[in-house]
């Protein structure tokens, strides 16, 4: 029989109380069976036997048995409990079976995403077991036993984003893990638009830069091509990358948790010297009817300023170590941070700076042979990145093309060291072609759109070839590699145009920014090795069937030496 008493004991506030519930021993069973049998007998009868049952001994067994309540609920997606809920504001745990909302998360409105706002982590906010404040004190008190605060505002270590998510780009969560926010609702615009879509002005803005050169170059000037070409894609660039900017400076505005949470992406980083090389790029192949041959010096420190600004923050965190260190974060995109260093040299020897061409190109190459064997010896990301080839290691020929194209635009030919880097490209170029049923089964995604200027920058690059060493040879390929990257681009655009417009896939739920900080669940314990199993039962007999166990023991030790 089960006897269940109010009990105030340690209350959490003035009015609340729990449930106790404990055994009831068969000798006190038989003596309540007796009063409600006898229910005529006289009140100093029942006092006698309620004094009895004060009177009786304690066993120290049931002494030290601890009191549980009722108040308890476990969450069949999360495996968590919460314990002393009180009555009045016990709910149901919400179980999406795809999202971690916490517990409370009842409580919180559909479609709230104010967790990723400016400034939200004023509020606790999501954390597994909420706090909440008693009433009559100061004192905030966790709804459970050991509870962890999961705020957004923390910054979620790069190791974090290797064990939750998978795919090249680090943008799809694993199926044993889950997210802070719903993955069956839709969520706002903004939350949804990711660093990744400056790609695509990356992808325009460089096939500004090939059709200017196609129409001027002496090695393709056969062709007769209009500038007009090089004219409508630059405005078009131009359009999509104020578009592009003015969206993400908002998201910047409202959604800037989110924004930090794309900075600390070991994938994203990279990105964030999308706009500034697209904008390098929109300058380097401006028309000649809108900007002269000869550009200010003010647009090069523009347009360098950030690009030297991440380079000291990044290239620091690879070089002093610790969690973001490059063996750790290094992935195909770590190619996008040393481009702008190349592109800002070409920049700077447009506007006549050319010792700060071969700064910024010293910087750039230095960093990019780091990188390069950091990537094939693949330490950091032979488990995330799969086997198939995938568009992201074209990024493997952006660096060297960049840096032979900013090495002759510095000292004006396209000597040895131009065409060793640009070798290497054609080279790498060569491996992707001969690959290429590899690049078939994959999704489309906004982030294929960076890996087209890479193309383009090889064709630039073999163009300036052509220009050094005029030959059929090197002028079809010229053409090839042209008419290679302009065809990608063009499919690209309308792509994107059909999953934009007419099929609205274009910016699914940015998932990669709402894992958590750590693995919600129990970590499972190691399991004890075999010899250590054997050692243990090989020194138990020595230890406890000798009368001299602790001399057997010493002997064993000694014979294992």
């Amino acid at each position: 029989m089960v006897n269940m008493e109010m009990v105030s004991t340690f209350p959490r506030s003035p009015d609340e109380q729990f449930v106790d519930i404990h055994e009831v021993p068969e000798e006190e069973e038989e003596q309540q069976e007796e009063q409600e049998h006898q229910q005529n007998n006289t009140v100093k009868t029942g006092y006698a036997k309620e004094e009895k049952q004060f009177n009786k001994p304690i066993k120290i067994r049931e002494w030290k048995r601890p009191y549980r309540s009722f108040s308890r609920q476990v969450s069949l997606e999360t495996g968590f409990s919460a314990f002393n809920r009180e009555q009045k504001d016990r709910q149901s745990l919400a179980r999406s079976g795809n999202s971690f909302g916490g517990f409370g998360c009842a409580e919180r409105k559909k479609g709230d995403f104010n967790i990723f706002r400016t400034r939200s982590g004023i509020v606790r906010q999501n954390s597994r077991l909420p706090f909440r404040r008693d009433s009559g004190t100061n004192v905030e008190q966790s709804d459970g036993l050991g509870g962890i605060d999961e705020s957004v505002e923390e910054t979620v270590p790069a190791g974090r984003y290797f064990a939750a998510l998978t795919g090249p780009e680090l943008d799809q969560i694993k199926e044993s893990e889950d997210i802070l926010l719903p993955k069956d609702e839709k969520w706002p615009f903004l939350l949804r638009f990711p660093i990744g879509c400056f790609g695509i002005c990356l992808g325009l803005s460089s096939q500004a830069i090939l059709w200017l050169s196609l129409s001027t170059s002496p090695a393709t000037k056969f062709l007769h091509i209009s500038p007009l070409i090089n004219l409508s894609i630059w405005l078009l660039a131009l359009f999509v990358l104020l578009l592009v900017f003015i969206t993400y400076t908002l998201k910047c505005i409202f959604y800037f948790e989110a924004v930090k949470r794309e900075y600390f992406h070991p994938v994203r980083v990279n990105f964030f010297f999308a706009p500034w090389i697209a904008c390098m790029f929109l300058a380097i192949g401006a028309p000649p009817v809108v900007a002269p041959n000869i550009l200010h010096p003010v647009i090069w420190c523009v347009f360098v300023a950030p690009i030297v600004f991440l380079d000291l923050k990044i290239y620091g965190q690879w070089l002093s170590g610790g969690k973001r260190r490059l063996c750790k974060v290094a992935n195909p995109s770590s190619h996008l941070s040393v481009v702008g260093n190349f592109v800002g040299a070409i920049l700077a020897a447009k506007v006549g700076w050319e010792e700060a061409g071969k700064f910024l190109w010293a910087i750039g190459f230095a960093h990019y042979l780091v990188v390069f064997v950091t990537l094939y010896q693949r330490l950091p990301t032979s488990e995330v990145l799969p086997k198939e080839l995938h568009p992201v290691y074209s990024m493997f020929i952006a660096t060297p093309a960049a840096a032979s194209i900013a090495w002759s635009a510095i000292y004006g030919e396209f000597d040895c060291l131009a065409r060793t880097c640009y070798f290497i490209a054609l080279f790498l170029y060569c491996s992707l072609i001969v690959r290429i049923n590899f690049f078939r089964g994959f999704r489309f995604s906004v982030a294929w759109w960076s890996y087209t200027f890479p193309m383009t920058t090889a064709s630039i690059a073999t163009i300036k070839y052509a220009e050094q060493v005029p030959s059929v040879i090197s002028q079809g390929l010229a053409l090839t590699l042209s008419f290679l990257s302009s065809t990608m681009v063009f499919i690209l655009f309308f792509s994107t145009i059909l999953h934009a417009l007419v099929w609205k896939t274009l910016f699914p739920n940015d998932l990669a920014i709402a894992i958590t900080k750590r693995k919600v669940g129990r970590e499972k314990k190691p399991v004890k090795k075999t010899y250590d199993i054997r050692r243990w039962t090989k020194n138990m007999p020595s230890s406890y069937g000798s009368a001299n166990g602790n001399n057997s023991v010493d002997k064993d030790n000694e014979a294992e030496k």
